[in-house]
């Protein structure tokens, strides 16, 4: 069956951009993509809203999601940065509602260079991190400590020479031979393999 993948954008960029659509084109090659807008976003202001707020809108996207989709299937939270934390928190608080997370570059240091890792001990639920190693928000030594003590099932893709958005610098594609789609095809292939044990 194919899941259902609820695909949130991060703090800085709303789901029609460029990343987003891009992502959301590759991740339809592997279940049916649902995207939205946080409040925040669809009202033009630049500051994220609160917390309980973001949760909220999550949950209500998710809710909507669930009510127009055909067909039973495993449900997925993906999001970038700020929307995979806050489809953590949306897990941790619904695990029933959730099959699987799909992490992409999430933020493990906060703006004031906090670790946040709370939300992941409380998870329950299977997730994959895809991370960049060129993310000064979540330096993989961290993740993997952090992993270490998780309840949760995890996993990780490393994105070699990739930053917070798994952008490689050209000077690093060309060291390799290879180009921006080969890295993120690798990408596809490791969200492909997860999802086929949820």
């Amino acid at each position: 069956m194919r899941p259902l993948i609820l695909f949130a954008h991060g703090a800085g960029a709303p789901s029609a951009s460029g990343w987003m659509s891009g992502w959301a084109r590759r991740l339809a090659v592997v279940g049916g993509v649902v995207t939205f807008d946080y409040p925040y976003m669809r009202a033009g202001r630049k500051t994220p809203d609160r917390q309980p707020a973001l949760i909220a809108a999550h949950r209500a996207a998710l809710a909507d999601a669930r009510a127009h989709r055909i067909g039973p299937g495993p449900v997925v939270l993906a999001g970038k940065s700020m929307g995979s934390r806050i489809g953590c928190h949306v897990a941790v608080e619904a695990p029933e509602d959730v099959s699987a997370l799909i992490c992409f570059g999430y933020p493990l240091r906060g703006p004031g260079g906090g670790l946040r890792d709370a939300v992941l001990l409380a998870l329950r639920t299977p997730i994959l991190f895809v991370q960049g190693t060129r993310d000064p928000l979540c330096r993989l030594t961290e993740l993997d400590a952090v992993r270490a003590r998780m309840a949760a099932p995890s996993a990780l893709h490393v994105a070699e020479e990739g930053d917070h958005s798994l952008v490689v610098s050209k000077k690093g594609l060309a060291a390799r031979g290879e180009s921006q789609e080969v890295v993120d095809g690798r990408v596809l292939d490791a969200i492909r393999s997860f999802l086929a044990t949820v």
